[in-house]
């Protein structure tokens, strides 16, 4: 179990949570939506996959920084998604991408952020390992993971 050292993950979590909750004041307006599925699709999220130290370690405006140039991202305007919801998918997206150890890009295929939106006020309450487990075993018993 595990994509990565463990040492790297609380540090992970906290900071996708923070970034996707902050993006909308990096860049306002932004469709936070889109910028989620490119962000966890791009290549600045695969080096965190792989545990690359220099991007594991970046605050979240560091990481908007280093995402915004090393991806061309180009924002598209759209809607927030409003409250604690993206901070929650952001935190929920790492701990189930290292827990499952599989790629991010395969993580928000798995579970798009329509989803994930959906599902926030059945398991935001709940422990982040156990949310992430609960909806883990549902994807194992409809096969979507193995």
């Amino acid at each position: 179990m595990g994509a990565y050292n463990e040492v790297y993950l609380q540090e992970i979590v906290e900071t996708q949570g923070d970034l996707f909750e902050n993006i909308s004041d990096y860049v306002p307006g932004i469709d936070v939506k889109n910028f989620i599925e490119t962000y966890m699709s791009g290549k600045t999220r695969s080096y965190i996959d792989q545990a690359k130290a220099y991007v594991c370690t970046m605050d979240a405006e560091q990481l908007w920084e280093y995402f915004q140039r090393g991806e061309s991202f180009s924002p598209k305007k759209g809607n927030s998604i409003g409250g604690f919801i993206p901070n929650w998918i952001g935190q929920f997206y790492a701990y189930f991408q290292w827990y499952y150890s599989m790629p991010s890009k395969e993580v928000v295929k798995l579970l798009p952020v329509d989803f994930m939106i959906a599902g926030y006020r059945g398991l935001h309450d709940l422990d982040l390992e156990l949310a992430v487990r609960k909806v883990g075993e549902q994807c194992e018993a409809s096969d979507r993971i193995s």
